[in-house]
């Protein structure tokens, strides 16, 4: 009885050292491979690839940022929803539950063909820095 305690004790040791080495060893072998020295630009506030306006104090980022990450939130707030549709499938007839289904994602796809109209996935030029 005690043994068996003990062996899942260690699995419990194990799964923690390797945890605990493994992200020592990440945060070690970034520490090892990051560039030092001659940043320049780099400096400046970053924030997935976006460019700000302002200080560090008053960052401004250009609006198709805010609406990539509307749309990203609402697409993966809606796929919440297919996930009990999926689990009640069997109970309801096939006919109803596709029919359902298909006016729900038709929905959301016309929040794409929205966006998609309004210009919201085209990419400003950006200016080269030297």
């Amino acid at each position: 009885m005690v043994e068996h305690h003990l062996v899942d004790y260690m699995y419990v040791l194990v799964f923690l050292t390797v945890g605990v080495v493994s992200a020592l060893g990440m945060l070690l072998i970034a520490r090892l491979i990051a560039p030092r020295g001659g940043f320049g630009k780099t400096r400046d506030t970053y924030e997935c690839g976006m460019d700000t306006y302002d200080s560090a104090w008053n960052v401004r980022f250009d609006i198709s940022y805010y609406l990539y990450a509307l749309i990203f939130l609402a697409f993966d707030v809606d796929v919440l929803y297919l996930f009990p549709v999926a689990t009640a499938f069997d109970r309801v007839s096939a006919a109803r539950g596709i029919t359902e289904l298909f006016i729900f994602v038709g929905i959301l796809s016309l929040a794409i063909v929205y966006a998609w109209v309004k210009g919201v996935f085209t990419w400003p030029n950006r200016k080269k820095v030297c």
